[in-house]
């Protein structure tokens, strides 16, 4: 049954983005607007924008505000920066997260950073290809329900209408359409903001594309080194700019896309995940995908906590203890098994051993992919006014 509604969803948000790519959206007139600029070193390439939603400043501002208003949910509580807090690296600090309704996702709030290069989204759906696609799921998806708004096109489309503001955006940031309020514009507006949140500017950054040798310590240089080993093998499923293995860019336009089974769970000696977190293997309905979940970039990762795909391992030193055990072992309740022994999982996950330096050298490796700029950057952050926000 779940697997039917988001297939539903899904075929919805892409009649939606066929139609606006196969021209149902056109340029008025002589209308012009100027490509929004996203800032990037020389080093870093631009993601690619989807041709029917090309990057455009007023519709990245209206993006922005969308992205903060609590008038889309359902009933006033909550907006997407609620499950996606700027200073969390667009992540939100619980190991599931609750909707308007009180009812918990499965999985934990992935981090929004460079979503835009993201060739497939979320943790587990190989369907969902473009963020406007995805920004249905937590506005009208109904299991879990996240922001509650099925049904309620129309109340919608009023609540934005008495906003001045939106009546002036809407109209800058879809002349196509003569600034139309609708899911379709909405959604649009959503993903070219999201695409714009871009995070290159960690110490990390600095010094491997940038040759700033003050830009980090030694102990980061030595947890380089440890992190690209085979020993460890953990850059085989965290690599290239944004420390994922699934990555899609101007400079490469084929995109590369992968779903790994680290040995998390092996509840029955077989392989098997928890019932409501089976991994791709919900879509595919294929065995052999239990437990394969996309790996996550690494950027911003000190600040991302809980981890994994449902939010239950509590910090980093654990996320080793995992990978170095070559899988979780759980001795007790409805999960217990040795994840180890799992026969789904994947083989960069063998296990490895470390001294207490080597660890510690890691872990500042691993913090120094923090942007701290980026967490506290205007752009992307509440553009609201308090006096707007009474309104």
């Amino acid at each position: 049954m779940r697997t039917a509604r988001a297939l539903a969803v899904l075929l919805a948000a892409s009649l939606l983005i066929g139609w606006a790519a196969s021209g149902g959206l056109r340029e008025l007139g002589n209308y012009v607007q100027s490509r929004y600029d996203f800032g990037l070193p020389s080093w870093a390439p631009a993601p690619l924008e989807p041709e029917g939603n090309p990057t455009m400043p007023a519709k990245v501002e209206l993006g922005r505000r969308l992205f903060y208003d609590t008038r889309l949910s359902r009933d006033g509580s909550m907006s997407c920066s609620s499950c996606h807090r700027q200073e969390l690296a667009f992540t939100d600090g619980r190991a599931t997260s609750p909707g308007v309704t009180g009812q918990q996702t499965a999985r934990n709030s992935m981090s929004l950073a460079n979503a835009g290069y993201q060739p497939v989204l979320t943790w587990a759906n190989p369907l969902l290809h473009s963020l406007e696609q995805q920004a249905l799921v937590p506005l009208v998806g109904q299991e879990p329900v996240e922001l509650g708004l099925a049904g309620m096109d129309e109340e919608v489309r009023a609540r934005l209408q008495r906003e001045r503001i939106y009546q002036r955006l809407f109209r800058d940031a879809f002349p196509e359409v003569r600034g139309e309020i609708s899911l379709a514009t909405i959604t649009r507006a959503l993903g070219a903001f999201q695409r714009t949140i871009i995070s290159v500017r960690s110490p990390y950054d600095r010094y491997r594309y940038e040759g700033d040798v003050n830009a980090v310590s030694d102990a980061v240089i030595r947890g380089e080194a440890l992190f690209f080993s085979e020993r460890l093998e953990c850059h085989h499923c965290h690599n290239g700019l944004h420390f994922s293995d699934t990555v899609l860019h101007e400079r490469n336009r084929i995109g590369e896309r992968a779903f790994h089974n680290t040995g998390l769970y092996n509840i029955d000696g077989r392989g098997a995940y928890p019932a409501n977190n089976t991994g791709i293997a919900e879509i595919t309905g294929r065995p052999e995908d239990m437990g394969r979940f996309r790996a996550p970039s690494l950027r911003n990762v000190a600040v991302t906590a809980p981890y994994m795909h449902d939010g239950s391992i509590a910090t980093l030193d654990e996320v080793i203890d995992h990978y170095a055990a070559g899988g979780r072992t759980i001795t007790s309740g409805p999960n217990a098994g040795v994840g180890r022994d799992n026969p789904l999982k994947s083989s960069f996950v063998p296990g490895f051993e470390m001294s207490a330096q080597e660890r510690a050298d890691l872990i500042a490796f691993l913090q120094s992919l923090t942007d701290e700029q980026f967490l506290r950057d205007p752009r992307y952050s509440n553009p609201w006014t308090q006096e707007e926000r009474r309104r």
